[in-house]
């Protein structure tokens, strides 16, 4: 009985703060498919209810900043800046997990570290070392640095999934004859899918969602991302919502889409993950 109690307990907690969470993006939702006129008293008043398609149309041919253009720009910078780190990622955590070299615990206190550099403290000599190697309004500038600040919490993630995945398979493989990186790309990454898919599921989102980098690297117009679209989108006389709404929810789209696909594996690799630190 009284595992029952907590169990309803807990579900009630659960469905509360999902519920708490909710309520804000059904508000969002509401706004962009119907007239901004009918949500003024609130968009949980139905007296009046007619959907309208306008705001994202609005929001997709925009004049200004054209979402079909941004989020395009987004995906280019995205799909790039979440695969290249894990790659690097997880050769660095491999090397942290398996060989023991000097000052092997030093390092990757100091990678750890590195993730608590916050970014508005970096921003001015990265902004002047990006505009002497000429990569303003590049998106190759762009992914460097999201690459970079991905690796030190890739790799402390890495390094800890690594170390809980069995020895003796690895031994075994060595002993038929199997160099390192035969095991590394054969043997331990298929074991680590559930890490993998959490990694980008994660770094997929991060970038996606960043405005203070595209901010500060990217002031061309055509090459904006989908997060510099909406703001673009606020007339300097008129807002409307209808378009400002629908374009928030079309951004939104594409990272819950990700993290469906890797629902599956999500939650596996981060409680496996963070079992051994």
């Amino acid at each position: 009985m009284k595992i029952r109690k907590s169990t309803i307990i807990a579900h009630a907690i659960a469905w509360s703060v999902s519920l708490i969470w909710i309520i804000p993006f059904l508000g969002v939702f509401m706004a962009s498919i119907r007239p901004f006129d009918e949500v003024l008293s609130g968009w949980w008043n139905f007296e009046s209810f007619h959907l309208t398609s306008q705001g994202y149309l609005g929001a997709w041919n925009h004049p200004t900043a054209p979402l079909s253009r941004a989020m395009l720009n987004s995906l280019i910078v995205t799909i790039p800046s979440t695969f290249l780190p894990i790659l690097v990622a997880a050769l660095a955590a491999y090397a942290f997990a398996r060989f023991k070299f000097p000052s092997r615990d030093l390092l990757f206190l100091l990678i750890v570290l590195l993730q608590t550099v916050p970014q508005q403290m970096v921003i001015i000599p990265i902004f002047n070392l990006m505009l002497r190697l000429g990569l303003l309004n590049n998106y190759l500038g762009l992914i460097l640095l999201h690459s970079s600040f991905g690796l030190p919490w890739m790799i402390l993630f890495l390094r800890n999934f690594f170390s809980v995945l069995p020895v003796e398979v690895e031994e075994a493989a060595r002993i038929d004859g199997a160099s390192y990186f035969k095991i590394f790309y054969k043997i331990v990454l298929p074991m680590s899918l559930p890490a993998l898919a959490s990694i980008i599921a994660l770094q997929f989102v991060w970038v996606w969602n960043d405005f203070f980098f595209a901010l500060a690297l990217i002031q061309n117009p055509r090459l904006k991302l989908a997060t510099q679209a909406i703001p673009v989108m606020i007339g300097r006389y008129e807002i409307n919502w209808t378009i400002i709404s629908a374009a928030s929810i079309m951004v939104m789209i594409i990272p819950v889409v990700v993290y469906v696909v890797l629902q599956r594996y999500y939650v596996r690799g981060l409680v496996a993950g963070a079992v051994k630190g």
